[in-house]
């Protein structure tokens, strides 16, 4: 497996070693040992999500405040996203920074979201389904979202198109009125 920290140094980007043949492939999807190597962490991670989503839907800006915020590593097992990490630390020398990746089942690269950062994805291909690996259970009370167009981070998002949000997002607050990280 081979990985590269993004702009944002704690932000990493996994690239698996991918065994493949006319039978189809094979691929180590999390080793623990590599994953301490690269990151120098112990995630203990707790609970793993999978979700479905169609083409233009957008999911994000999303976290979890402490004492349930959550670390992340994300990946697509069919069709292709768009991943954004958006650092909300206030004391960090990256706060309101954005990096962002495509993630596919082609590629099958991984992204690590780290606790103190937003997450989201659009869903470039006709389907994706995406499935990602928690730090912390969910907590209702602890989840916020930043709106996913604020003009404060400008993610460049790679779509031509108005997404499909969920009511939830619809009400995702700017930057400036969320609640975030130390």
């Amino acid at each position: 497996m081979h990985a590269i920290s993004l702009a944002i140094p704690e932000v990493f980007l996994f690239t698996p070693k991918v065994f493949g043949d006319e039978r189809g492939f094979f691929y180590e999807s999390f080793n623990a040992r590599v994953f301490n190597e690269v990151t120098g962490l112990q995630p203990g991670f707790v609970q793993d999500n999978h979700s479905r989503s169609v083409k233009g839907v957008l999911r994000g800006l999303h976290y979890q405040l402490p004492p349930h915020a959550q670390g992340k590593l994300v990946r697509v097992v069919q069709g292709e996203v768009f991943d954004v990490a958006v650092d909300i630390r206030r004391s960090s020398p990256t706060f309101g920074k954005w990096v962002g990746a495509v993630l596919s089942s082609q590629n099958h690269n991984q992204l690590w979201i780290p606790p103190g950062f937003a997450h989201g994805f659009v869903t470039l291909s006709e389907t994706a389904e995406f499935v990602y690996k928690t730090t912390d259970f969910y907590s209702a009370q602890s989840e916020r979202c930043i709106a996913w167009d604020d003009q404060q981070i400008a993610i460049d998002w790679p779509i031509d198109f108005q997404p499909t949000l969920s009511a939830k997002d619809q009400l995702g607050k700017a930057l400036a009125q969320a609640d975030l990280f130390d």
